[in-house]
């Protein structure tokens, strides 16, 4: 789903009243599953049925979710981290009990007429996703660079040039040893992914992360999301495994389950404020 904002300020004065905030589409949902789940603001998620589909919102208080209010709080990191930390809960919560058709960051819509109105005229596309989905998962891959043995610095027999002229030649080495290590991971993140894709239902490699948001020492190489059989874990666990072992050269790491957000395809158009989601 793209991210909206439907609401329309008429002046720059702050929007009054309540919109609704979608969180995700399923085909239905037990009640129990939504007990005890608050959406945005603190407000409890309730249901919104309309053409044999449900979808899962929550009050959006348009003084901070309207259309100006979001042009200015998605610029602050705090506020979108916040926002985005209490959608992901919802839309978790609501993957595990079932397949959902997770909604993009701060779609709002002014009201649950407009709600039902889409379920209506997406029927269709809403209940082909959430069919493909039923029983699977995705499961997150991320492969860092390993690195390698330390280089070999041992001179040839008579080089000569002193001892600068030894560091120099060290020093390339070691750089020429980085350079090819990061290639061979580059290679091996290639391999792997292709190995696991093979074995998905349907896959996507997003671009690594920064070191600076994942947290690790070494640069990532693969950032792979797998749509998985829920009777084929296993056997995926033990394929990640196994090529953790065939490419020592890559430190694999198994991450999920999540929400389907990598395979649910973005709809035709519809008025929009686009948010690019963290990877």
């Amino acid at each position: 789903m793209r991210t909206t904002a439907e609401t329309t300020p008429t002046a720059d004065a702050p929007e009054t009243g309540t919109g609704v905030w979608l969180h995700g589409v399923t085909a239905d949902v037990d009640p129990a599953t939504l007990s005890g789940i608050t959406g945005m603001d603190a407000a409890p998620v309730r249901p919104v049925r309309a053409a044999g589909l449900t979808a899962v919102v929550s009050a959006a208080p348009l003084a901070e979710y309207g259309e100006a209010a979001l042009r200015r709080n998605l610029e602050d990191l705090a506020w979108l981290e916040r926002a985005a930390r209490t959608h992901h809960t919802v839309v978790d919560a609501l993957s595990r009990a079932g397949a959902v058709v997770p909604a993009r960051l701060a779609t709002v819509h002014r009201d649950d007429d407009r709600v039902a109105r889409v379920l209506t005229e997406r029927r269709d596309e809403f209940s082909a996703t959430l069919a493909r989905l039923t029983g699977r998962e995705e499961w997150g891959v991320k492969g860092y660079v390993v690195p390698g043995a330390p280089p070999r610095t041992a001179e040839a027999a008579g080089a000569g040039g002193g001892a600068g002229a030894a560091y120099l030649r060290r020093r390339r080495a070691q750089l020429t040893a980085r350079e090819e290590g990061q290639r061979i991971a580059a290679d091996a993140a290639v391999a792997v992914h292709t190995a696991l894709a093979g074995y998905a239902v349907a896959a996507r490699r997003h671009a690594p992360q920064d070191r600076r948001l994942s947290g690790a020492a070494t640069a990532m190489v693969l950032n792979g999301a797998y749509l998985i059989d829920r009777n084929g874990l296993a056997g995926f666990s033990a394929l990640v495994g196994a090529l953790a072992d065939r490419h020592p050269e890559l430190r694999l790491e198994l991450t999920g389950p999540w929400p389907p957000y990598s395979f649910v395809a973005e709809p035709s158009a519809e008025p929009a404020h686009p948010v690019r989601e963290p990877a």
